[in-house]
């Protein structure tokens, strides 16, 4: 008797501690729509009143605005960027005169070097005589080193023009010197001869002719 009175207690109390849960349907615009109402009143709305519903026309302009206005930002950060740095790769004025050289020849006496400065490096010019370029063509081509012919490395034959480094360690080779009468390197005995071929020592190529050209009627030479 006892027991089943206290199941009777239990189950009432159960009852009264889960409130049973009621469906409600309500219309909004041409939508019917499905909550769940508790005892407490409230009811979950999943927010529905809030959402911007999807292709909204507003949201999509703003978005292509954002887009457009950021790829432009960025367009023109690009353009100025690259423009700062073709300008930072352009050659300064000062060293744009270095570029060339004018040389008075007038200046340079038969069988004498004069030697200049150029993009700093030295520049031999020699005013040759005529012994000398013959014995320059004279020369057996297949017994040089670095085989160059004597028109080869002339404009006219009477001027020679090449860098003042040696080939070997760089080196500036002594004019007017060696076993050639051309240049003679004293740091490990290069001989060159009056085409600043290599003739003898260890220097593997002949001096380097740089670009130039004659100006003023053949009176001066120009470097670069």
């Amino acid at each position: 008797m006892m027991s089943a009175t206290l199941r009777t207690l239990v189950r009432s109390k159960s009852a009264v501690s889960r409130p049973a849960l009621s469906t409600v349907k309500f219309s909004r615009s041409s939508s019917t729509q499905t909550q769940v109402v508790d005892n407490g009143g409230s009811y979950d709305t999943n927010f529905e009143d809030y959402k911007i519903a999807p292709g909204d026309a507003t949201k999509r302009e703003f978005t292509y605005l954002a887009l457009g206005g950021a790829r432009i930002l960025y367009a023109s950060a690009a353009r100025l960027a690259l423009m700062r740095f073709v300008a930072s790769m352009s050659a300064s004025s000062d060293v744009l005169a270095l570029a060339s050289l004018e040389v008075e020849l007038e200046k340079i006496e038969p069988g004498m070097t004069a030697t200049v400065k150029w993009r700093g490096k030295p520049v031999f010019v020699r005013n040759r005589t005529q012994a000398e370029i013959d014995a320059a063509n004279a020369v057996d081509i297949a017994s040089l080193r670095d085989q160059e012919s004597d028109d080869d490395r002339t404009i006219k034959a009477q001027w020679l023009v090449a860098l003042g480094v040696c080939t070997h360690l760089g080196c500036v080779p002594i004019s007017n010197a060696g076993e050639y009468n051309g240049w003679f390197c004293p740091c490990h005995g290069s001989h060159y001869d009056t085409s600043g071929r290599i003739r003898k020592g260890p220097a593997p190529l002949n001096l380097e002719v740089p670009p130039y050209k004659f100006i003023e009627d053949d009176t001066k030479l120009l470097l670069g």
